[in-house]
């Protein structure tokens, strides 16, 4: 049946099918206990059991935890500097046309700029301290969460709109306790989307830094020919990612318990 409801047991009995498949075949392509017995060396592809077993050496050598608070950190910064940004320009991008038009072709322009390309930007003009990664993450930020914001305020029905001007309410009224209000649930849904990439460009924010950080450990461990290492700390960013998605949705459903959790 085409887009049936499926119970919550279902869905992740099937959600799991994919993950146990993608283990056994990395378990296959890495059997044996020599890098001659192996199809790839584990100098390139480690077992699954290998990258398990760097756990006590990440947690302990690289100060998993305090990298990770470093990380979240540099993230929520990031985050915070662009929603300053990004929440009201986009807000009166989507109400007021005059003010889409000054700032459309600015906001399309940087929607097809690379973002690894805003790295020797930003070194160039903040240096490789924390200003630059903040500076960084929060660029990528605002050119992510721009037009999902502007979109959200344009799809709030102009029928509410034509209400709020019948009962005679004022330009700020209107997009205050009218576009806001109704586009609420949607731009909540673009900050959580925004927040789970950015666990996608900390790497590039600190491949520079080989001192703190998650990229950090990640780059020294590449120096040193230690995939263990990488695999690893690639898993605990996917961890952390889901684990801070769903802490969104929890938030989502507590502000808007009218809607249904869509992801």
């Amino acid at each position: 049946m085409i887009r049936e409801q499926l119970p919550v047991w279902l869905r992740w009995s099937l959600g799991i099918i994919p993950v146990v498949v993608l283990l056994l075949i990395w378990s296959l392509l890495t059997m044996g206990d020599t890098a001659e017995e192996r199809m790839f060396s584990p100098t390139i592809l480690p077992s699954p059991g290998e990258v398990i077993a760097s756990f006590h050496e990440v947690w302990f050598d690289k100060t998993l935890l305090r990298n990770v608070f470093v990380s979240f950190s540099r993230i929520a910064g990031g985050f915070g500097l662009a929603f300053l940004i990004a929440f009201p320009l986009g807000v009166l991008m989507g109400a007021f046309t005059k003010i889409k038009a000054m700032f459309n072709p600015l906001s399309v322009f940087s929607a097809y700029l690379p973002i690894p390309a805003l790295v020797p930007l930003t070194l160039s003009l903040f240096g490789t301290g924390e200003t630059q990664k903040i500076a960084f993450l929060a660029t990528a930020f605002v050119i992510y969460l721009l037009p999902l914001i502007v979109q959200a305020v344009d799809n709030v029905d102009e029928i509410y709109l034509k209400t709020a001007y019948t009962l005679g309410a004022t330009k700020r009224q209107t997009v205050v306790h009218v576009l806001l209000s109704v586009a609420w649930q949607e731009i909540y849904q673009a900050l959580r989307m925004g927040f789970g990439i950015g666990w996608s460009y900390i790497i590039l924010a600190e491949i520079v830094d080989m001192q703190k950080g998650l990229g950090g450990i990640i780059s020294v461990a590449q120096r040193r020919a230690r995939p263990d290492h990488v695999y690893f700390v690639l898993l605990v960013i996917v961890v952390i990612a889901f684990l801070t998605d769903k802490l969104w949705g929890w938030g989502g459903k507590m502000l808007f318990p009218y809607a249904g959790e869509k992801r």
